[in-house]
C-alpha cells in the first residue's frame, strides 16, 4: 500500500485506499505526527464513501524525507508545495484537504496558493491564519497547558523503545479532554509510530520550528473552496473561539463544534458523526 513520491527534490511515504476513479480526499496531519494518526479503520471508512483516500507523511515525519532534528532547512511555505505537488503527482486534478491543526495550516494555504487543486476544505484544530500568529480577539491556550508546556519534558533515549512509546504517550495527554484521554489506544498508536518512524527526534521537534511566513488571515475572505471548521469544545491548545473565528472569516464556510474533544486527530467516538460529514461535504464538488 506504501509508495514513495518524489516532488520538490524530497521523498514523501504514501499510502492509498479505495477506487483512483473516486473523488480524492487527501488527509494533512498535525506537527509532530505521521501518516498513521489518520488511523487506518478511520481511513477505510472514507473509503467505503466511494473517496479515494490519501495518507502521507509529510516532511520530517514518518518514512519521507528528513532532516537533522534541529535544524529543518524548510519553511511551513513548503509543505504548502509539497502537499500540492503531491496531489499532481498521484495523477489528480484536485483533491479534497482534510487537515488537523499544522495540517489545517497547510491546507488553508494550498487552497489560497493553489486554488486549481483544492476541490474542498475540512479544518480541524485550526485557527485562522495558522501557527506562530497571535490575534488579540482569540482566547489564549489554557493556564493548564501552558503550565505543563513551561516545564520542558526531556527527551527520552531515542535507542529505548520503551522510553519512546511512554514520552509519545505523554506527549498527548496534555491536549485531551480533561476526563477523556484514551490511554490503550495512544499506547497502540504510539507503539506503531515509534516502531515505524525514521527519525522520531526530528518528527517531534522539526514541524514546531517552521518559519510560518506572512500571516494570512486577512486572505483568508479570498478561499473559493467550501469550507467546513470542526473543532473541540474542550480544546486546550486552540480553545473554540479560533475554529468559530476561522468558520467567520471563509465565506460560506459551516462550523461543528465536536463536544469533549480537545486537540487531538479526531478521537473514535465521533467517527460516527465526523465520517458521514466528511463525506457530505466532499460529495458532488
Amino acid at each position: 500500500m506504501e509508495r514513495m513520491f518524489n516532488v520538490n527534490g524530497i521523498d514523501l511515504a504514501t499510502e492509498t485506499f479505495g477506487d483512483p476513479a473516486d473523488p480524492a480526499i487527501l488527509l494533512i496531519h498535525g506537527g509532530g505526527h505521521c501518516l498513521l494518526n489518520w488511523e487506518e479503520e478511520f481511513v477505510r471508512r472514507l473509503a467505503a464513501g466511494q473517496r479515494y483516500v490519501v495518507r502521507y507523511d509529510s516532511r520530517d515525519a514518518g518514512r519521507s524525507t528528513g532532516s537533522p532534528a534541529g535544524a529543518p532547512p524548510h519553511a511551513l511555505r513548503d509543505l504548502v508545495a509539497d502537499a500540492a505537488a503531491l496531489i499532481g503527482a498521484l495523477g489528480l486534478e484536485r483533491a479534497h484537504l482534510v487537515g488537523m491543526s499544522q495540517g489545517a495550516a497547510v491546507a488553508q494555504l494550498t487552497a489560497l496558493d493553489y486554488a486549481d487543486r483544492v476541490a474542498t476544505l475540512t479544518l480541524a484544530s485550526s485557527t485562522p491564519g495558522g501557527p506562530g500568529h497571535a490575534y488579540d480577539d482569540l482566547p489564549d491556550m489554557t493556564a493548564e497547558l501552558r503550565a505543563v508546556l513551561a516545564v520542558e519534558a526531556p527527551e527520552p533515549n531515542w535507542q529505548d523503545r520503551d522510553a519512546v512509546i511512554d514520552y509519545l504517550v505523554e506527549a498527548e495527554r496534555p491536549f485531551a479532554a480533561a476526563g477523556h484521554f484514551d490511554e490503550p489506544a495512544v499506547r497502540k498508536l504510539a507503539e506503531r509510530v515509534a516502531d515505524r518512524t525514521i527519525d522520531l527526534a526530528a518528527q517531534l521537534i522539526n514541524p514546531f520550528l517552521l518559519d510560518a511566513g506572512e500571516p494570512w488571515r486577512h486572505r483568508l475572505g479570498q478561499i473559493k473552496a467550501p469550507t467546513l471548521v470542526l473543532h473541540g469544545t474542550d480544546d486546550p491548545f486552540l480553545p473554540l473561539g479560533h475554529g468559530r473565528a476561522l468558520a467567520a472569516e471563509i465565506p460560506g464556510a459551516r462550523f461543528t463544534a465536536m463536544e469533549r474533544t480537545g486537540h487531538e486527530t479526531f478521537p473514535r467516538r465521533h467517527w460516527d458523526t465526523v465520517v458521514p460529514a466528511i463525506l457530505s461535504h466532499t460529495a458532488h464538488r
